[in-house]
């Protein structure tokens, strides 16, 4: 088969026939991925008919290869070409009738991925039945870059405490307005912040040694992960994307919380805050990791919570996803996207709505 010329990197879905959601006469598919199937479900009307009210086969095919090549781009593929595809029609579909569609990949080689889709009424009747080919053209170059605490971690109040509890013994008063504004930096940051810019980097590393052991003691056996992380990370891990972890948090501290809620495997690099030269918003840190996966900053999608992440992810011209969980939605408006929690959030989102 002969692959047409298409230019991959101006390619723009809004108007597809099938998922663009600014085609005004498309079916405007929505398809979400649980980790095993993406799914979507679509009602068709008057003008989807074939016979009277009932849904032409060629929209019955539509529905089946969109949601089979989105299928695939979960698995790593960003673009494939469909080399064969075959349909069993086994039922009528009457219009105004809502349509369930499912597709997953059931073999995966260097070349080519093999899928199978399945459309069914909601009494579970099945459709139609598909299975397709495809040659793929080109694998996905997404790179995520999570952020730790706030976005995985749910340890703020642990990093308060310590941080209150630290600066208290010099007889400086750290308050929760105070955290929130500088959560995200890195130490010699929210120190320097604090107690002054005159302070000598001997003290800072006594400060910041002092702050980590006490949030290690109270964080211990009660770091809990947010809603929703473990199971996007898992996720996109098993899609093939490439992902790093990119904290201001002291290397003692990142593998704490790794080791705390088993994340680390996930992981093809992590870059901590002692590994950069400035903290964040300078975006040294999401630079590092961009450059140990090969990962151009334009392909790179940021999970963050505060603003100085954003900041520091959008300096450099990456795409930014930040959840709202230690900061309300209007200071996080520098971000591409804005969720209340992660758990809304599906592979297809994050790497076509972002």
């Amino acid at each position: 088969m002969k692959i047409p010329k298409l230019d991959l990197e101006d390619f723009e879905s809004s108007l597809c026939f099938a998922c663009g959601q600014d085609n005004p006469i498309g079916l405007k598919l929505n398809p979400t991925y649980d980790g095993e199937k993406v799914r979507a479900e679509f009602t068709p009307g008057e003008y989807h008919q074939g016979w009277r009210n009932v849904t032409h086969g060629g929209i019955l095919y539509t529905l089946l290869d969109e949601i089979t090549a989105y299928a695939i781009l979960c698995h790593g593929i960003d673009f494939g070409v469909t080399a064969k595809s075959e349909v069993r029609f086994k039922q009528v579909a009457p219009i105004n009738e809502p349509i369930q569609i499912s597709a997953w990949v059931t073999n995966l080689t260097k070349r080519l991925v093999e899928t199978k889709g399945v459309l069914a009424l909601k009494d579970n009747t099945v459709i139609a039945e598909g299975s397709s080919l495809f040659y793929i053209w080109r694998q996905s170059k997404k790179t995520i870059l999570w952020d730790m605490d706030g976005v995985i971690a749910d340890s703020n109040s642990f990093h308060f405490a310590a941080w209150k509890e630290t600066f208290a013994k010099r007889e400086v008063e750290f308050t929760k307005e105070d955290f929130t504004k500088l959560f995200g930096a890195r130490n010699d940051f929210i120190i320097r912040s604090v107690l002054g810019e005159e302070l000598c980097e001997e003290d800072i590393k006594i400060i910041a040694q002092e702050k980590e052991s006490g949030f290690r003691t109270k964080a211990g056996g009660n770091i809990k992960p947010f809603p929703g992380a473990i199971k996007l990370l898992e996720t996109i891990k098993k899609g093939n994307f490439k992902l790093a972890l990119v904290s201001s948090a002291p290397k003692e501290t990142v593998d704490f919380i790794s080791d705390e809620l088993d994340i680390g495997e996930h992981f093809d690099c992590i870059v901590c805050g002692n590994e950069a030269a400035e903290s964040k918003p300078i975006p040294q840190t999401y630079l590092l990791a961009a450059q140990k996966l090969g990962a151009e900053s334009k392909d790179c999608i940021v999970i963050e919570d505060s603003p100085l992440g954003i900041k520091a992810a959008k300096a450099v011209g990456m795409k930014c996803l930040a959840v709202t969980n230690t900061h309300p939605k209007e200071e996080l408006n520098e971000a591409d996207n804005v969720v209340d929690s992660l758990e809304g959030v599906d592979l297809i989102t994050l790497i076509r709505r972002v």
